[in-house]
């Protein structure tokens, strides 16, 4: 099992406090995640060179309306910094259309960056919220046929979305995003923004919340899953503390101890 844990590039100095405190955990987290988004100065590739790629995989977001296919700036990014790992997401258009974009398809670009790097570990986006279950299955599905290794999923809030979409997602190596909302104003927006239907017992607050993390680790163990922290406008230390990552450590010492006598 793999955990990832997001680290949004706000500022250079918010990026090192947060790398620093994934660092203090004596955790299973073994993957730095982070998002490229563009009213940030920092895009998401040029952390490479700031995070111990021998502990952790470095997955940097790559949004698809910012190349085109066939321009090579993606894959000179790709070749300059040495990436091992590419998340290819559609990316929302700039607010107020301030800056130029193309018309890109994610499904084409991770076809091209398939075809240029072979070995090269790509990963897309889903989002259960999105659409049904059976149209963002197919968009899933063409994904991986285009050439997707892995999928991380937008945040869940209800464990039975989790085991649904698990089920038609055997056999793709899936992170099941976790993403804590504590206030009402953040459970307003991401009603509307992103359309999460929350389930009747919800309460936003750090014992609803680590509850449910606690139970999404729980399952991803037993099933062979993953997890992908996105840690928004949260005490990293009061939400951390109770969230049960010792498991998973328990659980690798096991494997380790068990591949010595096989």
């Amino acid at each position: 099992m793999n955990i990832s844990f997001e680290i949004v590039p706000r500022t250079l100095d918010t990026f090192e406090k947060q790398y620093a405190f994934v660092q203090s955990l004596d955790s299973g987290i073994n993957i730095i995640n982070v998002p490229d988004i563009q009213r940030f100065d920092i895009r998401s590739w040029e952390l490479a060179t700031r995070i111990d790629r021998r502990k952790y995989r470095f997955v940097p977001h790559f949004r698809a309306i910012d190349f085109k296919i066939d321009g090579g700036e993606l894959y000179r990014i790709i070749e300059q910094y040495q990436l091992d790992n590419v998340l290819l997401v559609t990316g929302d258009p700039p607010e107020g259309l301030k800056r130029s974009y193309c018309n890109t398809d994610v499904v084409d670009l991770i076809r091209a960056v398939r075809r240029r790097f072979p070995a090269l570990n790509i990963y897309a986006g889903f989002d259960p919220h999105r659409h049904g279950l059976q149209h963002e299955c197919h968009y899933i599905q063409r994904k991986a046929d285009a050439g997707a290794d892995g999928f991380f999923s937008q945040p869940f809030y209800d464990h039975r979305l989790v085991e649904l979409f698990a089920e038609h997602m055997d056999g793709l190596e899936t992170y099941i995003g976790i993403s804590p909302v504590l206030t009402l104003a953040s459970q307003n927006y991401w009603e509307v923004k992103n359309h999460v239907k929350f389930p009747k017992h919800f309460k936003p607050d750090y014992d609803w919340n680590v509850e449910f993390a606690n139970k999404v680790i729980a399952s991803a163990l037993e099933n062979d899953w993953n997890v992908y922290f996105m840690p928004i406008k949260v005490d990293l230390k009061k939400y951390f503390e109770r969230i049960n990552l010792g498991q998973v450590v328990r659980q690798d010492y096991c494997l380790d101890q068990l591949e010595q006598f096989v």
